[in-house]
């Protein structure tokens, strides 16, 4: 294994961190939704930032290492995770959420790891 491939190794992971921050966030907010009273928590943002920052990086270094990636899987991941970065951005000042706005970030976020774990 080459110095790339263990770099690209380390950005996965950290990539598979940012899906857990992302997700751990919002479940913590689970019993917060019986109340009415969830809240964008930082893990959520940095969650989003850190899968987008890695997810980027990821794509490119596909190319050197003769990977050339799914373009149409990556468009799709890219705009979802992109939706999910602008919503919980918009929303992360605010004390109190609209009711959708977790429940939608909770289906991209799983919907984004569908696909990257299932479309090849």
């Amino acid at each position: 294994m080459d110095a790339l491939e263990v770099i690209k190794n380390v950005v996965l992971a950290l990539h598979i961190i940012g899906v857990a921050s992302l997700l751990g966030g919002m479940l913590t907010q689970m019993k917060a939704m019986k109340t009415g009273t969830t809240k964008i928590v930082p893990a959520i943002f940095h969650g989003a930032w850190t899968m987008l920052a890695t997810g980027i990086i990821l794509v490119g270094m596909d190319y050197p290492l003769g990977h050339p990636p799914n373009n149409i899987k990556i468009s799709v991941k890219l705009l979802l995770l992109i939706v999910i970065f602008v919503i919980s951005f918009m929303n992360k000042k605010k004390d109190k959420l609209a009711s959708w706005v977790l429940p939608t970030l909770m289906v991209l976020t799983i919907a984004n790891i569908v696909i990257a774990t299932t479309w090849h």
